[in-house]
Parts: structure tokens; sequence; C-alpha cells
């Protein structure tokens, strides 16, 4: 191949997706390097890190130079608004759990991680935060027993 020729990729998004399936194998093989690595009837505590990262970083590889020869959509731009409301969103529900309480953070959670979609629609997203936070109360407080209050101090 001379200089004038390009590596030509017909499917950017199976590039990049590949490059970070085999980028965080080969990061699981190198943090497993140090421990025993054993057999498969009597594993060490490196065999299961390891061979899932190998597993990883070879499907990762594959599918990266898979997209040479297949085709398919090219990667769009990527949107800032909705990654930093859903992102701050979290942050703010971390922060806010203990002095509003699970029921109203839950609620925060959901109204503001919605307002990164172009489709916001208040009543489905005010049906959607009380459902949502009927759940996390239900599964947390009442299934698992997490002593987190609901409501904000008194």
């Amino acid at each position: 191949m001379s200089r004038s020729q390009k590596i030509r990729i017909y499917n950017s998004k199976d590039f990049y997706a590949g490059l970070v399936f085999a980028l965080f194998g080969v990061f699981a093989l190198f943090l497993a390097r140090g421990y025993r690595m054993g057999n498969a009837m009597v594993m060490g505590p490196g065999y299961f890190p390891t061979v899932l990262g190998g597993v990883l970083a070879f499907l990762g590889f594959v599918i990266a130079f898979r997209s040479k020869w297949l085709g398919g959509k090219t990667i769009t731009p990527w949107v800032a608004r909705p990654l930093i409301l859903v992102l701050g969103s979290v942050m703010l529900f971390a922060l806010a759990i203990q002095p509003l309480g699970l029921v109203l953070a839950t609620l925060l959670l959901v109204v503001i991680s919605c307002l990164g979609s172009r489709e916001f629609r208040i009543f489905e997203v005010a049906i959607l935060s009380l459902v949502l936070a009927a759940l996390v109360v239900g599964v947390f407080v009442y299934g698992i027993g997490l002593p987190i209050n609901l409501w904000p101090y008194r």
C-alpha cells in the first residue's frame, strides 16, 4: 500500500465500538496479569478476568476489522445538551438524596434528565417521574430495606 492510499472504513460505528471493546479487553488483561491464573478446573483469581478480557479484546478487534468491508451508518455528531443534562441529573441526585429524600430526588432526576430530549412532554414526564419514584421506593426502601429517608428532614 502506497502512502497515497488510505485505509477506508465503511462502518465507523462498528470501527469505534470495536476499538472501545478491544481497549477494555486489553485493560482487563493488563489488570489481571499479576494474579495467579490457575486452570479451568482450579481457577485462580486471574483466570476469569484474563479469559473475559481476552475474549473482549478479540471480539473488539474482529468488529473493528470487519468495519473495513461492511457498510453501515456513519457516526452522527453528538449533541452536548442531553449528555450534560443526564449526567448532571445523576450527580444532582447524589447530592440531593440526603437533604431532599428519595422521593423528591428521584422526581428531580427524572425531570432534569428528560429535559435533554427533544420530545419533552410535561404530562408524560410527570407520569413517568411519579411511577419511577413509587418503583424506587418500593424496591429500595420496602423491598431491600435500605435505610433511606423518603422525604426531607423535619
